[in-house]
């Protein structure tokens, strides 16, 4: 029934997030205050301390970490990593001047920090190419390649490259010199943050309101990656964490932000109906028409309810009304910023289930910065809503007053267009989502190497240079750990140099009771043959030499490590996969009191993501558009999994939300379902738009694995936005009819109640 403005104004007091509101906009300077303060304290904190980020492969029970950590306990001076100094001169690297130059600089680079060795090109064969151009030698760390600061490691290439002149040239490999390197960052985040905000203009026709979304983003952004860079001191957190965290701060911060100002724009739009004459001396009472298009008056909850519905019919000439619309977005939009924030943390926090070490702190991190971001919303927008308010309504008047027809006009007969061919929509839409996912069962996941670095940085140069001088594997060479009887190393080198897909087998003196044979393939890393040999050697070549003499072999080295992580993941995925989906799908079972919501829910947002990895395949693993085919970052699959299927949800509930109120309140599925999409389709959209540009500006970044982020991420968001969104989702609604509402008695009273819409007193 219809609710007085006193009952509204009761229903709103009693809510906890309009409190919250009502609390911002009261003490607006002291919560923008605490903000400022909070940005601050962390930022000049974690300048203070720097950051101690740290990079955790390790996979307890696999056979290569075996191989690691026999060598770290037996032969400690092999088990750290190598840094490859490759030297090229037309001349010959073997001419006395070049000799000399040589010889010399390796014995700067003997003394300094964290080299454990230095084995000269000249000490023994194979250091040598066939021509005698080009020649390496393999300098030792006394730890792994992550644990060794990058400024000793920047110090080895600057002594080593000084060498360079006289027709000679230097270049360094390994994965420690790849991870000193670098690379130009913030282009991307600020050609997204640009785009964002003109899409916003676009969307508000003022500069002041498309700013807002992205101060929060920003404040939001900054306070996490200072919390990040201070928790890196106690736990574990991986290098590349900080651009992840800016790639889906700005993402969500936007987009949450994006959420609660609509409605509050709503409500400003829906009480100029009664709010008299405008700046334009019309009477309020002929906007009534312009108005009409968010909502029904009276079918919601504020009279126009929805998530971008129309609010109570009452003036906004003051400071009370805006102070009264920012209350009911809060307790209407805010609920579901809440409700999508929650779903995001779940879905990351699976990722900590995996027990893959590199990744909990991954997802801890991204976690943290979705929570941050979501309190951001909640707390820092009144505030700033309270102070620029008049100037916002005057800007929202105009606006509305230049408006030519009702805002949701052209989605609502969108939707009644799809409702009347249903199964025309849903069939065709899932058949192209499904075609797109194809390629994704053929993914073959692994790491980067040198080989997909920027052709102008050294450890390309090195790798292009090793591989041209002693073939395409020599950048991915196997070790094999022989442990129990270094004398097997002997005949276990002749049986390796018969297997096919073996170029050579390198065996370096025997240090203890421990052995290792240097396996060179004669594919490329990142080739499957290389993964194939790798499964050979496992499974048929090294068993029968282990009964024979005794002793144990283990296959280790990067390409062998990046094998069994790619199984680790591929094999915990699915109980990933099974957790994250569950326990979304019970959260939508409680806030929409549905059976069949959750089920199709599930199934659309498992959809997008398995689209977006079908294009990520496509272009990283196939090579479509000259991208440089590889396989796909390990990381990337159950990442992309988890911030996609959250963000999905983000708009599942931003929609349902808006047609379970006109549901609960007229009992009319097809019209619930019509007024759902008009009333929300514009800010969905608009989010949409937003996110992807954001996203998609990460393809523009240097680094392999953030352009595989950033694709997944943008291509995830474009199609749930544009084929689930407004065609799967409307198309199965109305066959659905009444049925999705249904709920089972028995389910019904042990399910929680989760209300996402504001309360209406009788």
């Amino acid at each position: 029934m219809p609710v007085s403005a006193p009952s509204r104004a009761t229903a709103t007091r009693t809510s906890r997030l309009a409190r919250l509101a009502g609390w911002s906009q009261e003490h607006r300077w002291w919560a923008l205050a605490l903000w400022v303060l909070a940005l601050a304290a962390v930022t000049v904190g974690s300048q203070a301390v720097g950051s101690a980020y740290h990079n955790d492969f390790s996979l307890p029970g696999t056979e290569s970490q075996r191989a690691v950590d026999t060598l770290r306990e037996r032969a400690p001076v092999r088990a750290g990593d190598t840094v490859q100094i490759v030297v090229q001169d037309a001349g010959g690297v073997t001419a006395p001047a070049a000799r000399e130059r040589v010889e010399a600089m390796l014995g700067r680079v003997r003394a300094l920090p964290h080299v454990a060795d230095v084995q000269s090109p000249y000490g023994g064969p194979g250091a040598v190419s066939a021509d005698g151009t080009i020649a390496y030698a393999t300098v030792t760390l006394d730890r792994q390649a992550q644990d060794v600061p990058t400024d000793d490691v920047r110090a080895i290439i600057d002594t080593a490259q000084a060498a360079e002149g006289s027709g000679l040239r230097v270049e360094l490999g390994g994965d420690a010199v790849r991870g000193a390197e670098e690379s130009e960052g913030g282009a991307a985040e600020g050609i997204g943050l640009l785009a964002a905000l003109v899409i916003l203009v676009l969307l508000f026709g003022s500069l002041l309101a498309a700013s807002l979304p992205i101060v929060i983003a920003v404040f939001a952004v900054g306070s996490s990656i200072g919390l990040v860079v201070l928790a890196s001191h106690l736990a574990t957190i991986a290098d590349f964490t900080p651009p992840l965290m800016i790639l889906v701060g700005l993402g969500v911060g936007i987009d949450y932000a994006l959420l609660v100002f609509s409605r509050y724009r709503a409500e400003l739009i829906a009480g100029l109906g009664r709010s008299g004459p405008g700046p334009s001396g019309e009477a309020g009472a002929g906007r009534a028409e312009l108005v009409a298009g968010l909502g029904q008056p009276g079918s919601g909850p504020s009279g126009g309810g929805g998530v971008d519905g129309a609010g109570p019919g009452r003036g906004t000439g003051g400071g009370a009304d805006r102070a009264e619309a920012a209350r009911i977005a809060l307790d209407t939009a805010g609920r579901t910023v809440f409700f999508a924030g929650c779903t995001v943390i779940i879905a990351l926090m699976g990722l900590v289930a995996l027990g893959l070490g590199s990744l909990q702190g991954v997802a801890v991190a991204v976690a943290v910065t979705v929570f941050v971001t979501m309190v951001a919303s909640l707390t820092l927008l009144p505030a700033l809503l309270a102070v620029f308010g008049r100037r916002i309504e005057r800007g929202v008047r105009r606006r509305a007053g230049r408006a030519r027809r009702p805002e949701g006009d052209r989605w609502r007969r969108w939707a009644a267009w799809v409702q009347r061919r249903p199964w025309s929509a849903a069939l065709v839409s899932v058949a192209a989502l499904l075609a797109i996912t194809a390629p994704a069962f053929g993914i073959r996941l692994g790491f980067a190497d040198a080989g997909n670095d920027a052709p102008s940085t050294t450890s390309r140069q090195a790798y292009d240079l090793l591989a041209q001088g002693f073939g395409p594997g020599f950048n991915g060479p196997l070790i094999v750990v022989v442990e129990g009887d270094p004398a097997a190393a002997a005949p276990a080198a002749r049986a390796l140099d018969e297997v096919p897909g073996v170029a050579t087998t390198v065996a370096p003196p025997p240090s203890g009771d421990v052995a290792t044979l240097i396996v060179f393939p004669a594919s490329k890393p990142q080739d499957a043959q290389t993964h194939d040999l790798v499964q050979r050697l496992r499974e048929d070549v090294l068993p029968p030499l282990s009964r024979e003499t005794g002793a144990t072999f283990l296959v280790g080295g990067s390409v062998a490590a990046t094998e069994d992580f790619a199984d680790a993941v591929a094999g915990r995925l699915p109980l990933f996969v099974a957790v994250v989906v569950g326990l979304s799908a019970l959260l939508l079972m409680a806030v929409f009191r549905s059976l069949l919501i959750p089920v199709k829910a599930a199934v659309l947002n498992l959809l997008s993501v398995g689209a977006s990895m079908g294009v990520i395949t496509l272009v990283f693993q196939h090579g479509l558009f000259g991208v440089q085919p590889g396989p796909i970052e390990a990381y990337v699959p159950v990442m992309v999994f988890a911030i996609v299927f959250g963000l999905s949800m983000d708009y599942e509930v931003f929609l349902l939300s808006r047609m379970h109120e006109e549901w609960e309140h007229r009992r009319d599925a097809p019209a619930a379902v019509r007024e759902g999409l008009a009333t929300t389709g514009r800010v969905v959209t608009a989010a949409a738009a937003i996110m992807v540009v954001v996203f998609g500006a990460f393809l523009l970044s240097p680094d392999r694995m953030l352009q595989q982020f950033g694709l997944g991420l943008a291509v995830a968001v474009l199609l749930d936005a544009v084929v689930i969104r407004c065609l799967v989702l409307p198309a199965v609604m109305q066959l659905l009819g009444a049925r999705a509402w249904w709920l089972p008695r028995p389910v019904a009273r042990i399910l929680p109640r989760l209300a996402l819409e504001r309360p209406t007193p009788d």
